[in-house]
């Protein structure tokens, strides 16, 4: 294909980036990422949690590993800050009778003082200090995390000199985060694994869809970059990246 072509295709994919909830379907079986993270996130949680136990998801997203759980949802509440997402969670949750509510503040969650035995939040923002606040003693946080590095050589190809977007997210400066909070750390991992794009529309479609990692990124602006992509891509059938995540299970004492 020549230039015009591929360009139009990308646009297309930049047109149609757009998500409810948590869903990359659009680009499955084009992407690859983090599928031998060493530990496993649902897992984690399983093993802290008990049936009987009071549970909040902060920033549930689309609310879908929640309801993956099958956790009582009279024992069950959760919150959402994006618009889009507090929608569909106020459809698909409520209902239930699992206690939804929309909160985008960190720092300013609307439930009562130690009000759960656990909470669990996967790549949302956090705040150690109402995390303490809301959880029981002894109860337990469970985050996975989007770690700083996240695809930063992705990012570099296309927009080099960018700054990252959350410098302070990784294992060391987020543990002692928590422990300066009064947490003590029963579980702390961190992992650098690749992430492998199969054609550059998909990478396109991704890139607007994380676009906090990739400000300003478009297209039109990233166009001799993208066709570089398309030329590694012709040669080595991929663009490979790295994805950097943490874990962190920390018990209130």
């Amino acid at each position: 294909m020549n230039k015009a072509e591929l360009r139009s295709i990308w646009e297309k994919e930049e047109k149609a980036a757009h998500i409810i909830g948590w869903d990359f379907s659009h680009i499955h079986g084009r992407y690859e990422e983090e599928d031998d993270l060493p530990w496993d996130y649902e897992k984690t949680v399983r093993k802290y949690l008990s049936r009987d136990f009071d549970m909040l998801d902060y920033d549930t997203g689309g609310g879908e590993f929640l309801l993956s759980l099958d956790h009582p949802f009279d024992k069950t509440a959760a919150t959402e800050g994006f618009k889009p997402n507090v929608r569909l969670c106020e459809e698909k949750l409520l209902p239930l009778g699992i206690n939804f509510k929309e909160c985008g503040t960190p720092s300013a969650i609307p439930f009562d003082n130690e009000a759960f035995d656990v909470i669990i939040n996967r790549h949302g923002s956090f705040d150690a200090g109402e995390l303490y606040r809301l959880l029981k003693k002894n109860g337990i946080f469970i985050t996975e995390q989007v770690g700083s590095d996240n695809d930063r050589d992705l990012v570099e190809m296309v927009l080099p000199g960018t700054d990252k977007p959350f410098p302070h997210l990784n294992l060391k400066e987020q543990r002692r985060v928590f422990e300066n909070a009064g947490f003590h750390i029963i579980k702390a991992k961190e992992a650098y694994r690749p992430i492998r794009f199969y054609d550059v529309g998909a990478f396109v479609w991704f890139a607007h869809i994380i676009e906090w990692e990739f400000p300003g990124f478009s297209v039109e602006r990233c166009l001799d970059k993208l066709l570089k992509m398309q030329k590694v891509i012709e040669e080595k059938g991929e663009i490979k990246g790295t994805v950097h995540r943490y874990l962190i299970a920390a018990r209130k004492v």
